[in-house]
């Protein structure tokens, strides 16, 4: 099996899918790596290292997709919408193509990936199970996130976090309010505690309770009925308007007393709940930030847009969609790690699985065969069921 690696192409993405480090795992599964010229530079990996692990540096774009059966990238497909189909026109049929795909949020763009004869798997779909966990990119990638979210409000913050007893006086701590306790909103927190804030997290499930006492936040509970707000998947479900409407209003007194506020809510393939309207944005301190982390997809925020910075009411609202990429090292190194992981469970001697009665493999399988297969992905499209 020979796998290649291409340099990334969405504009601003400075990870890479494969890092050196992970290489002699593959070779010892019998697989090859074909890389671009270039590929790790942005995120501080050079073409000498991965030869040195043993990769071959092809001489161009085009050698790594002619000369590969499976491609590993961060975004491609609908994760890369404007400039996929470049990479897309370069593959050929029966050749797998392994990475974020937005098969949820952009289903159509899995029908090219079909009609082109690509078996393709998507890590949004990694089903979240004990056994998968070492390859939930989604999870990796929202760690970096919090953590980035929470370096920005604080550079944007006109005050420090922790608090100082000084000889010039006492300077009380920041408050930081986490919308969301996935696993970027309790990395949020961490790093906030760690910054020496007084933190606090609200989340739809209560069941989180716990994992954000452990972080040593407070859990803000809300006089609502939350029994339906978690999928099998453990991912946050959506609710009615009603119910998100009298959240937003008991929310609004945490948000107004809050110096920042991170918002991580989503729901995925779907446009993210609205959480902060711009009257509660009216009603915090002076100089206080929004971190809105579900920008992308329409914002928690009334007020913040995709990876602009707007000034409301004396509040600075963030909206960055890709933030993982601003940390490319280590992004890279989980990503990585995610994807090696996933290979080691599917090839064997050389060889890739296809069995379909591992959940894994059928979970994350979105084409195959010149047709989307994945039930989910056809049901967003109105196709009805797959005999394969």
């Amino acid at each position: 099996m020979k796998l290649g690696v291409p340099k990334e192409t969405f504009p601003g993405e400075k990870r890479v899918a494969l890092i050196p480090a992970d290489i002699p795992t593959l070779k010892k599964q019998g697989v090859e790596v074909l890389i671009e010229p270039g590929a790790g530079e942005a995120a501080g990996f050079l073409d000498a290292e991965y030869r040195e692990r043993g990769a071959e540096v092809a001489g161009s774009r085009q050698d790594v997709f002619a000369n590969t059966d499976t491609i590993v990238q961060v975004r491609a497909a609908g994760a890369n919408p404007d400039l996929a189909s470049n990479d897309l026109e370069l593959m050929h049929p029966d050749q797998r193509l392994i990475a974020f795909l937005e098969p949820l949020g952009n289903p159509q763009a899995m029908t090219a990936v079909a009609e082109r004869g690509v078996t393709a798997f998507s890590m949004e779909l990694m089903p979240r199970i004990s056994r998968a966990q070492n390859m939930d990119a989604l999870s990796s990638m929202a760690t970096i996130a919090g953590y980035k979210a929470v370096l920005l409000g604080a550079a944007t913050l006109p005050r420090i976090f922790p608090m100082l007893m000084t000889a010039a006086g006492t300077i009380k701590p920041a408050r930081v309010f986490v919308i969301g306790a996935g696993v970027a909103g309790l990395q949020a927190l961490s790093t906030a505690k760690r910054l020496g804030a007084v933190t606090e997290a609200y989340d739809v499930r209560p069941v989180v309770k716990d994992q954000v006492e452990s972080v040593g936040a407070k859990f803000v509970e809300l006089p609502l009925e939350t029994g339906t707000s978690e999928d099998k998947g453990g991912y946050a479900k959506a609710m009615d308007e009603e119910f998100y409407r009298r959240q937003r209003e008991l929310m609004a007194e945490v948000v107004a007393r809050s110096d920042i506020v991170i918002t991580t809510a989503a729901i995925p393939g779907k446009r993210s709940p609205l959480l902060i309207t711009a009257q509660a944005v009216q009603g915090m301190k002076p100089a206080s930030v929004i971190v809105d982390l579900a920008a992308e997809r329409g914002g928690n925020c009334e007020l913040s847009r995709p990876d602009e910075v707007v000034v409301e009411h004396g509040i600075t609202i963030l909206g960055p969609t890709n933030l993982p990429a601003t940390v490319p090292n280590h992004a890279s190194q989980l990503y990585s790690r995610n994807i090696t992981n996933f290979l080691r469970h599917a090839v064997k001697d050389g060889a890739f699985q296809m069995n379909m009665e591992d959940e894994i493999t059928h979970d994350t399988l979105v084409t195959n065969n010149g047709e989307v297969v994945n039930p989910r992905i056809r049901d967003l499209l109105g196709v009805e069921a797959s005999a394969a």
